[in-house]
């Protein structure tokens, strides 16, 4: 796989469920609906986040080993916040989008290991 396609894939979503992740924790109590307002829902946000960050640490080490160290440089600052703000949020609202990123931060973080 080429490391370009692999790196901004990995942590393109692995960005947005970190963010959205976040978004959904601060959150007050009285909007949070549905399974999110019981403590294992807060605890499954927390734990889709942690993973998303870590996910997202081993895409820009990926990055930095195998790509010049503008690419990620500029990615983890520029590109995945506003692809996310831009498009994934705009498009599918917080929770949406923490539910169809999170399957695939999971198999990038599996392609990272599996390719690195």
């Amino acid at each position: 796989m080429n490391p370009i396609v692999l790196f901004l894939i990995s942590g393109f979503v692995s960005m947005a469920t970190a963010l959205s992740a976040g978004a959904l924790n601060k959150l007050p109590k009285d909007q949070k609906e549905g399974f999110l307002a019981t403590n294992n829902g807060a605890l499954m946000v927390v734990m889709s986040g942690n993973l998303a960050a870590l996910t997202l640490v081993g895409a820009m080490a990926y990055g930095f080993a195998n790509l010049h160290w503008a690419i990620p440089l500029s990615c983890i600052f520029i590109s995945f916040p506003g692809a996310h703000v831009l498009v994934t949020q705009k498009l599918l609202g917080n929770k949406w989008s923490l539910l169809l990123m999170l399957p695939l931060t999971l198999i990038s973080a599996v392609l990272l290991y599996t390719y690195w």
